[in-house]
């Protein structure tokens, strides 16, 4: 088994990669989290694009553990706002990952906004670098536009506040299964397909 590493603790991106893995018939691959490599210094996320924060963590990883790794960046652009939050989704209203206040800040933000300004996408860009040096750099975007109230249960972030394209429903109120198939990161992590068989192969 090939060892990646998965530059975060977030149990939902995991099982994100876990399924995409599965979907494209790849086998081979242990994925592990950070809690189960040695803790290294967080390395601080200072890009000024998803892709620069991408390969910082990707980076981070191998060169701490030695293993191939992949890291992503994602958030919200919206247009009306010129593609913010963007880089700074997580921590929108000061705090980070605060999703509530997130949410109540954008709301706010966008209130007086009419629907056909209302355009937004969530955009994921990964990096996987292996330990030879190899990166491969990849973008995801997922149309859609901001409702004017959270909708829905599931899903995390901006999801209940995000209406894709051709919905009639908020990310929050579709299943993972559904989000997985078109999503922002699935879109990203599908295009790492051919890299990760590579990976898989080098047992």
């Amino acid at each position: 088994m090939v060892k990646l590493l998965v530059a975060s603790n977030n149990a939902k991106k995991l099982k994100e990669l876990e399924k995409i893995l599965a979907d494209a018939g790849i086998e081979g691959i242990e994925l592990l989290p950070l809690s189960a490599v040695e803790p290294y210094p967080e390395p601080v996320e200072d890009g000024r694009t998803f892709a620069d924060n991408a390969l910082i963590k990707a980076r981070a990883g191998v060169q701490h553990t030695g293993l191939a790794t992949i890291a992503d960046d994602s958030g919200l652009a919206v247009e009306e706002l010129n593609g913010m939050p963007g880089v700074l989704s997580a921590r929108w209203s000061g705090g980070h990952g605060d999703d509530e206040a997130n949410n109540r800040l954008l709301l706010g933000q966008m209130a007086h906004v009419p629907a056909e300004r209302r355009s937004a996408a969530f955009v994921s860009v990964c990096a996987l670098v292996t330990p030879d040096g190899e990166e491969h750099v990849v973008e995801g975007r997922w149309p859609g536009s901001l409702l004017g109230a959270p909708q829905g249960e599931n899903g995390f972030g901006y999801d209940p506040l995000f209406q894709p394209e051709g919905e009639q429903r908020s990310a929050a109120e579709m299943t993972p299964e559904e989000k997985n198939a078109v999503s922002h990161r699935g879109r990203a992590l599908a295009q790492l397909r051919e890299p990760l068989a590579a990976l898989a192969r080098q047992v």
